[in-house]
């Protein structure tokens, strides 16, 4: 189109009428300053401040700069308040312990508190003041006794030889049977006969609960 169409200037007014209206419309949408006395939009959010946390005023650009500029979220607390403040900001302020205590602060070095499963493993290895790992592991006998079939008569006898409960895992059985064949080999002692006999019946126990697929 010419610029000197008779058309031109109709649509260039319209444009910029359309263009005013809608910028009022959305200015009349915003909510109102907060700010007393102001009569301007507040499309700008403030915090109220400590204890009303999610809330918040609406203001101007001007007055919104005026209220960050004086605002102070710790008015009214002293430094060492400040501090644990800030401090429990580190871990979201959610409660913490210190290592080596139990979830309810409760120490779980040796002779001292502790949880049931904390204090079964003194000296066995890492600590588990949360029990963490001891809860893990509960589930996982659990699980592996849901998934078990019924032990036989024959597979309970040879459990019973090795001193072991009919919900033993595999890793416990490979373990146990270690143990007893060092505690009964002839060469731990002296050569007694006695022990010889009870090394065999240890060995026949575990090759049959192998070959049961218990091992």
């Amino acid at each position: 189109m010419k610029t000197t169409s008779k058309y031109f200037d109709k649509i260039r007014v319209s444009t910029a009428r359309e263009a005013a209206e809608a910028e009022r419309a959305a200015r009349e949408r915003q909510p109102p300053c907060q700010w007393k006395g102001c009569d301007k939009p507040g499309p700008h959010r403030a915090p109220m401040g400590r204890g009303r946390d999610g809330q918040y005023f609406q203001f101007c650009v001007d007055h919104v700069r005026q209220y960050n500029q004086s605002y102070n979220y710790f008015e009214g607390m002293n430094d060492s308040e400040v501090a644990d403040f800030q401090k429990d900001a580190m871990t979201g302020h959610r409660p913490t312990w210190k290592m080596g205590a139990g979830v309810k602060g409760e120490a779980t070095r040796e002779g001292e508190g502790g949880g049931a499963a904390a204090r079964g493993r003194r000296g066995k290895g890492p600590q588990d003041p949360h029990e963490f790992f001891a809860w893990r592991e509960e589930k996982a006998r659990a699980q592996a006794a849901q998934g078990r079939r019924a032990v036989r008569p024959l597979e309970k006898k040879s459990l019973d030889t090795l001193g072991l409960p009919e919900t033993a895992s595999k890793i416990e059985v490979k373990a146990r049977f270690k143990e007893l064949v060092k505690l009964h080999h002839p060469d731990a002692n002296g050569g007694d006969t006695r022990s010889e006999e009870k090394l065999r019946e240890i060995i026949q126990a575990y090759n049959y609960l192998k070959t049961a697929g218990l091992v």
